[in-house]
């Protein structure tokens, strides 16, 4: 293992690049430690470049948003024959869409808050009053509007007051076109990880997140302080079941591959809503994936290496 190159894959130019650096940052360090040469690479137009003259044994995708989770690099990394770490490119456009995977995954037996998704045109076209008063007429009040693509809580605000929804809808759109309008379901947020392993996908004991300000939004997620997390959430066995069952169920649904991390709600009836699926979750010093890993005994380093022994061992299929 000490004699194999791995690049790690990070940076970009999406919305989450500085996030995507802080995770690179921290896996190439953890990697290190685990006796691996580690290239780092900020993905950039010198990729292809790198790739054709200076191939790595394997690659480790810790890209955030984009192109490196819509399946793009990904798609690079096949039509080059490099093994890597990470869901291969079909998965990764499953996930990142969050309607569709909203639709395989409830599909798939399993509940989610109901939703609609309207593009900006459709407010252009239909009236923007008119279609957000009908909006909230089936979704109610509080609800969530989001970007149906994208990470880390990016253009994501929850309407309380009917009155704020116009705001709400141009802060969202500031993200992309699309806006995915989902009921709040007001519960415990939690965050569970799925490694896979030699006995198939496992998940890990679920972080529950507590926002200070109520909401895990970008800024809550990386700012030190801002959250709370406990590590093993303070679940009933039942309901810690039912999350890990949930976690897996939409990882082996969306046909993701090594590694991904589900976020759910825990209504106060006990019943787990999916919420999102991250085929490439964050691993800063404040992400969940961390703290699930180091909850069950293992480490960054350890669990990254392992996965990269079978990316390699099954090269590109």
């Amino acid at each position: 293992m000490a004699e194999r190159t791995v690049a790690v894959l990070a940076g970009g130019l999406s919305h989450e690049r500085d996030v995507s650096l802080r995770s690179g940052r921290r896996l190439s360090v953890a990697l290190r430690d685990a006796g691996l040469t580690v290239q780092e690479w900020d993905t950039d137009a010198s990729l292809i470049g790198r790739l054709r003259e200076q191939r790595p044994d394997a690659a480790v995708v810790a890209l955030h948003g984009g192109e490196g989770e819509n399946g793009s690099v990904q798609t690079v990394l096949e039509m080059f024959g490099v093994p890597f770490v990470g869901t291969h490119s079909q998965g990764c456009r499953r996930a990142w869409d969050k309607p569709i995977a909203k639709a395989l995954v409830s599909g798939a037996g399993f509940a989610t808050p109901d939703w609609f998704v309207l593009p900006h045109s459709t407010f252009r076209e239909l009236g923007a009053q008119s279609v957000l008063d009908a909006m909230v007429e089936r979704l109610g009040l509080p609800l969530i509007l989001k970007p149906d693509q994208g990470g880390s809580a990016l253009g994501a605000q929850v309407v309380r007051d009917a009155a704020e929804l116009p705001t709400a809808m141009v802060g969202c759109f500031a993200y992309g076109d699309t806006v995915l309008a989902e009921r709040f379901v007001d519960g415990t947020e939690v965050a569970v990880t799925v490694v896979e392993g030699a006995d198939g996908p496992q998940a890990l004991p679920a972080v529950e997140i507590v926002a200070e300000n109520g909401v895990y939004d970008y800024t809550s997620r990386y700012t030190a302080g801002l959250t709370d997390f406990f590590t093993p959430a303070r679940l009933d066995a039942d309901v810690e079941k039912a999350v890990g069952e949930l976690a897996i169920g939409a990882h082996r649904t969306l046909g993701l591959r090594d590694i991904s991390r589900t976020d759910a709600i825990v209504a106060a009836d006990g019943t787990v809503h999916f919420l999102e699926v991250n085929s490439s979750p964050g691993l800063t010093e404040t992400s969940t994936v961390p703290m699930a890993l180091e909850a069950a005994g293992t480490s960054l380093g350890k669990v990254f290496d392992e996965l990269i022994d079978r990316a390699a061992a099954r090269g590109t299929a």
